[in-house]
């Protein structure tokens, strides 16, 4: 028998380098832990196998304890560190590869804060809230799918995938969509993040599960039909997802046809619809005075006393007589009058208000009609209009009061009988702090919305920018919050108002991508989670409509090739 003996001067051949492990990889040992607390989280130091740069905030992480308790915890922040203090002030050449592994991982070394978040006992995968923290030298490791699975479960009937955990895309991460439209949910990000993409994915989720229906003011014409995305062809919209289960309801019917995007039905509203409570609304987009808001109740009284419904149509054209009249019959100044005729004045562009309600042709009833009757959820496009903010504000007051109104008396009345309760409703709003600002949230309809709770199976969905601007009761009663990257201190605060161990989360949220990452905290969750979230792409088109499906052309002008438009009033 012969041996290959190496050549005596290879030291590499009698000691060969040992393969560097991956710190990505699902399993992979990290390190031990060397301190921490229960408040403050666990500090580990890595092994010198590991490279700190491989580590990235936002990575889950699981402690193996003795009694065989994992826990899982989320990174939140890494740290270089030394033994001697001399290192810092004097390095030695590290030109040198030799020294370089002398001391890498001796002398000098790194840390990871992790957050434990959950504990799950030997033999379960129900995992439970944190009420310790494992011992010193605990081995550290990076979360599994198992791991992931045991936390945040298979998908299912309820449960939907919204994307994947950072650097672990051999698993995912699945929503409680049931939980999810129990309580109102928000959807933050600072402008570009994707905020209308991560929105048409969890609205999509809702509808092709079955568990509500969506209400949805769509301002910028981003959720019906397909709309434009930078990152090359248009995006399908959800009419193109749930042909049967969507309709387009539409404020400009020639901005439709210019963009050659279906719709179903055009709306009008009537003015006689509008009450004093929909212009305190608009108090700081229309500048409207304190003395102003009062005049419209008064003035809407006086009118109404005198059979008059009409009363926003009257005030804008009222004569310097009838303006006399008012003044001497009530105490309201005829400056007051004037400025308050010359803001109405404004109403008169917007071409989807109508002189008078027609009888049987009144649009909130049929939306209530597609909503609960067919259970079918509605998207309403603003074309031109949505960039108007007084308009969308307008718009989205007046028909949210009368259907909260009537689900109010649908619950009540099917109370002992659950057969009798309409479908769960989620309201979609954009521009949420505009509607929730702390001056005028708890005289809202909306503010009274996000404080019920699910009391009346009325749920909001606010989509925003600047959570700060959203009052504190408001934002503490939002139950599921969807944050994209934000880089405002005080957004940043408002979003983690309410949460656990929110100090640690901050850091996170602050390195978020600024497209395609997100942290889903709250309800929905058993943990806060940060997540790659899914792509909104011919893949997630196949799997919410199937191949089978086809949706419907664009509805053109009689004559063209279209069908034939409905218009109601």
């Amino acid at each position: 028998m012969t041996y290959n003996t190496p050549d005596p001067d290879d030291f590499d051949a009698w000691f060969p380098k040992q393969a560097t492990p991956t710190a990505n990889q699902a399993g992979q040992r990290l390190g031990v832990v060397v301190g921490g607390s229960l408040s403050k989280g666990l500090s580990v130091r890595l092994d010198r196998d590991i490279m700190v740069e491989d580590i990235a905030v936002g990575r889950y992480v699981v402690v193996h304890s003795a009694n065989g308790v994992r826990f899982f915890c989320m990174v939140t922040d890494v740290q270089l560190n030394s033994t001697n203090p001399g290192i810092e002030a004097d390095p030695p050449n590290f030109d040198d590869a030799f020294i370089r592994e002398v001391y890498g991982g001796t002398a000098s070394y790194a840390t990871v804060a992790v957050a434990p978040q959950l504990s799950i006992p030997p033999d379960e995968n129900k995992p439970k809230p944190v009420k310790t923290i494992p011992g010193h030298f605990t081995p550290v490791f990076n979360a599994s799918v198992s791991d992931v699975n045991a936390v945040f479960g298979e998908e299912d009937a309820t449960h939907f995938n919204v994307g994947v955990p950072l650097e672990l895309e051999d698993t995912q991460i699945n929503l409680d969509l049931k939980r999810l439209v129990e309580r109102s949910i928000g959807v933050f990000g600072k402008s570009g993040t994707g905020k209308s993409f991560l929105t048409r994915v969890l609205i999509s989720g809702v509808i092709q599960r079955g568990l509500g229906v969506n209400l949805i003011f769509d301002m910028h014409n981003d959720y019906g039909w397909e709309a434009s995305d930078e990152r090359g062809p248009k995006a399908k919209g959800l009419k193109q997802l749930f042909s049967t289960k969507v309709e387009i309801l539409t404020l400009d019917a020639e901005s439709s046809r210019r963009r050659q995007a279906s719709y179903d039905r055009e709306v009008k509203l009537a003015y006689s619809e509008i009450l004093p409570e929909d212009l305190a609304m608009l108090r700081e987009t229309m500048g409207f005075s304190d003395a102003m808001i009062d005049a419209a109740y008064t003035l809407h009284k006086w009118y109404i006393k005198r059979g008059e419904e009409n009363w926003v149509k009257k005030i804008i054209h009222l004569s310097a007589e009838d303006a006399e009249e008012i003044a001497g019959e009530t105490p309201i100044g005829a400056g007051t009058i004037s400025a308050l005729q010359r803001r109405l004045s404004r109403f008169e562009r917007w071409h989807f208000l109508t002189e008078e309600k027609i009888v049987g042709t009144d649009s909130v009833d049929r939306i209530l009609h597609l909503i609960i009757q067919e259970r079918k959820s509605v998207v309403l496009e603003f074309g031109r209009y949505g960039s108007s903010l007084e308009a969308y504000m307008l718009v989205a007051n007046y028909i949210t009061r009368r259907i909260h109104h009537e689900y109010i008396q649908r619950v009540e009345r099917a109370l002992g009988d659950p057969s009798m309760e309409p479908p769960q409703l989620l309201i979609t709003i954009e521009e949420a702090h505009k509607f929730l600002d702390p001056k005028i949230a708890s005289q809202t309809i909306f503010g009274e919305i996000a404080r019920e709770l699910r009391k009346y199976k009325v749920t909001l969905l606010v989509v925003d920018q600047r959570p700060s601007g959203i009052d504190e009761e408001v934002m503490s009663q939002i139950g599921t919050r969807v944050t994209a990257l934000l880089d405002n201190e005080r957004d940043i605060n408002a979003v983690l108002t309410g949460i656990n161990g929110a100090q640690s989360l901050r850091q996170v949220l602050a390195r978020l991508d600024t497209k395609q990452q997100a942290i889903i905290m709250g309800h929905a969750v058993p943990m806060p989670v940060v997540v790659k979230t899914r792509g909104y792409d011919q893949a997630f088109y196949d799997a919410m409509m199937g191949v089978s499906a086809t949706p419907k052309p664009p509805t053109l002008p009689n004559g063209e090739g279209g069908r034939k438009e409905r218009r109601i009033r």
